[in-house]
C-alpha cells in the first residue's frame, strides 16, 4: 500500500530542497508596493493634478536610483511613453516605473537590477490593447535603444492605449 506521508519520493523534492517561498527580491517588491499604497492613500485629499505630479516625481526619483545603464533606458522610455500617450499617468508599481489609465497599469519598465536579470524589460498588462490573433508578446527585453527601437516603442504604446 502506498504511503500517505509526504516524502521526497512522493513530493518531487529531495530532503535537501526546501520551499522558501518568495525570493528576497520578490519580498522587497511587495514591501515597495505596500509603501506605494500608503502614499496613494495619503494623497486622497489632494487634487488630481497634485496626485499626478507627486506620482511622476516618485517615478523620476525611482529612475534616478537605477544603475546608469537601466537609468538611461528608463529615462528615455519615460519620455517616449509620455509623448506617445499623454493620457497615461506615471506611477510606481511594485517599485517599478509604470504608466496607468484610470488607475490601472497599462505598461511598466523593469530594470535589469530589479530581479537581477541580464536585461531590462518593457512590459504590458492585459489593459493594453495589443491583441493580435491568438498570441502576442506582452514584454520586450531592452538592452539599448536605437531610433528604430524608439519608434517601435512609441507605436506599441500608442496601440496599447487604443
Amino acid at each position: 500500500m502506498p504511503s500517505t506521508k509526504p516524502s521526497s519520493e512522493n513530493s518531487g523534492t529531495t530532503s535537501d530542497e526546501k520551499y522558501s517561498g518568495f525570493t528576497a527580491d520578490e519580498r522587497a517588491a511587495m514591501r515597495e508596493h505596500a509603501q506605494e499604497q500608503k502614499k496613494a492613500a495619503a494623497r486622497r485629499g489632494a487634487s488630481r493634478a497634485q496626485k499626478e505630479a507627486e506620482a511622476e516625481r516618485d517615478v523620476l526619483a525611482k529612475i534616478a536610483e537605477m544603475p546608469e545603464a537601466d537609468r538611461v533606458l528608463a529615462e528615455r522610455i519615460h519620455q517616449i511613453i509620455k509623448a506617445a500617450a499623454p493620457q497615461l499617468a506615471p506611477k510606481l508599481w511594485y517599485g517599478m516605473p509604470a504608466y496607468a489609465r484610470d488607475g490601472k497599469v497599462v505598461c511598466h519598465f523593469q530594470s535589469a537590477e530589479k530581479f537581477k536579470t541580464r536585461y531590462a524589460t518593457l512590459g504590458f498588462s492585459d489593459q493594453a490593447a495589443l491583441d493580435d490573433g491568438t498570441m502576442w508578446p506582452t514584454a520586450y527585453a531592452v538592452k539599448e535603444l536605437t531610433a528604430a527601437d524608439e519608434r517601435f516603442i512609441s507605436a506599441l504604446v500608442t496601440k496599447a492605449v487604443g
